[in-house]
């Protein structure tokens, strides 16, 4: 039998622990509700925007002269002259004399050759007379019939002959008078001089070689496909010449004047070639474009209208993610005309204003709802500006 300290003892620790429980409890904060989170993707846009583009190709070559010329000697002799401007990367104009050979023994044989058609000219005139005497003399005869030998025809014909060889003497020697004084066939730079005063040449020894300063050529290596970005084939497109001078950038301008026409065996290219005019700037003084420089060049192409360029990473299976105005993922199928670089060309799929998606999508699917990050920092702003108002309530 239980005695009453047994009963109330449990009792009162049950109370006192109800007791304790329930202040608490009461001290206890209430858990704060948490705010709804907004798990709508937020997406960078770009604003499309179509204009006309000129395309341009890109190519690269090394300058050359558009004429090059070994001189060579067409006489013999010793050389007695030479030029100040006949050494290397001297400039010289054409006519401008660079060496003479000596021109005694082709003086003396001008003279010889002079004499001898003066010697020709007198027995041809005294021939005809000859023949004029014998004529007359066969009109005395009524019964003779006079042959040619009897008219001295023969005899004419022979000194006729003899005075046209002379005379053809005569030219060859004037000719090889004149060729013992060396001139610039055009205006040129000299590249190389292979002769000093006082050496001996004999005909076909080379003296140096000349490279022509009017027009400088370069060859344009294309790809097959590049070809199609250019009007007419490239031919008579202008083009921009861009090379190093002295540690700086410079251009100068050309233009296509011709295509070699074949494809080379080796690198699989087209080759164009550009003219680039004056390109040591003689005539107005601008920054020459040396000879041997490696440049590159910018050829202007076929326009395209209302065409647009993007990022390529952008295009996948010739589609692009673009924002509705409703806030929403579409997909877009466009027709690339050309790709450059990082960038590809747009023309059919996009319109003025479109809003294409530049950023990435975890899982893109047609129709969800997107963000732009302007609209979620509004909202943040509004909370932070109602935040700071109850702040200043409280104090």
């Amino acid at each position: 039998m239980a005695t009453a300290k047994q009963i109330v003892l449990p009792i009162v620790v049950l109370a006192a622990g109800i007791g304790t429980f329930a202040v608490l409890a009461s001290m206890k904060k209430p858990p704060q509700e948490k705010p709804v989170v907004d798990n709508t993707p937020v997406v960078a846009v770009d604003i499309i925007d179509k204009d006309p583009m000129t395309f341009t190709v890109n190519s690269y070559g090394i300058v050359n002269a558009k004429y090059e010329t070994e001189l060579v000697s067409q006489v013999s002799g010793e050389i007695v002259y030479l030029s100040d401007a006949f050494v290397r990367g001297g400039l010289v104009k054409k006519g401008q004399i660079l060496a003479k050979i000596d021109p005694s023994d082709y003086e003396a044989a001008l003279i010889d050759a002079k004499a001898t058609v003066a010697s020709a000219k007198a027995t041809l005139v005294q021939e005809k007379a000859y023949g004029k005497v014998a004529a007359e003399e066969w009109k005395r005869i009524e019964n003779g019939t006079p042959t040619e030998l009897s008219l001295r025809k023969p005899q004419l014909a022979q000194e006729v002959a003899r005075l046209n060889s002379s005379e053809a003497g005569l030219k060859r020697a004037t000719r090889n008078l004149e060729r013992t004084v060396i001139k610039a066939p055009y205006d040129a730079l000299i590249e190389s001089r292979h002769i000093g005063l006082g050496s001996y040449v004999s005909t076909g020894t080379q003296l140096g070689k000349l490279l022509s300063t009017e027009k400088a050529e370069i060859r344009l290596p294309l790809p097959d496909k590049e070809i199609r970005y250019l009007d007419n084939k490239g031919l008579g497109a202008q083009v921009i010449v861009s090379g190093n001078f002295a540690g700086e950038q410079k251009t100068w301008r050309g233009q296509i004047v011709r295509s070699e026409g074949v494809i080379d065996n080796r690198s699989r290219m087209t080759y164009l070639v550009a003219e680039v005019i004056d390109p040591y700037g003689l005539r107005d003084n601008k920054q020459p474009l040396r000879y041997g420089s490696y440049i590159t060049a910018s050829i202007h192409g076929s326009q395209a209208q209302n065409v647009t360029t993007i990022a390529r990473h952008l295009v996948v299976n010739d589609r692009v993610a673009i924002m509705t105005p409703e806030n929403t993922l579409a997909f877009r199928t466009v027709d690339i005309l050309r790709q450059q670089g990082t960038q590809v060309v747009i023309g059919e799929g996009l319109e003025d204003g479109m809003r294409l998606i530049t950023s990435a999508l975890d899982y893109p699917i047609e129709g969800m709802k997107l963000a732009l990050a302007s609209d979620k920092q509004e909202p943040a702003e509004d909370e932070a500006v109602v935040q700071q108002l109850a702040m200043e309530d409280k104090e």
